[in-house]
This record gives C-alpha cells, sequence and structure tokens, in this order.
C-alpha cells in the first residue's frame, strides 16, 4: 500500500470541471472588474464557458488528481 497519496489543488478543482467526453472545461476571464470600457459584445462573449487549450489539459488533469 503506497504511503503518500497526492493532494488534489483545491483552486484547480473549483475552477475546472471535467465533462462526460472527458475534456476539461473553464469560464474565461476579463469578466470580473472594469466592465465599463468593454464592450457588451465583448462581455457577451465572456460569459460563456470554454474548454482547456490540449496543451493544459495534461497538467490541470494532474492537479485535479484524475
Amino acid at each position: 500500500m503506497a504511503k503518500n497519496k497526492m493532494k488534489s489543488h483545491r483552486g484547480a478543482c473549483k475552477r475546472l470541471h471535467l465533462t462526460g467526453s472527458g475534456k476539461v472545461k473553464r469560464n474565461k476571464a476579463y469578466k470580473s472588474h472594469i466592465l465599463t470600457k468593454k464592450t457588451a459584445k465583448r462581455k457577451r462573449g465572456l460569459r460563456k464557458a470554454t474548454t482547456l487549450t490540449s496543451a493544459d489539459v495534461k497538467r490541470m488533469l494532474r492537479a485535479m488528481g484524475k
């Protein structure tokens, strides 16, 4: 039996979610403050969640403990 277990990164677990097909879903940045200078079109686009790029998937899954 292994002595140590890797802890999952709690911040990553709160921000990222796994989809049914195994992709990692994330929310977009730049939507929290200084919104007056951003156009409605830009803010509307930031509402939708998106998937993580393939370059980051392996690293983030490891951080999430998956």
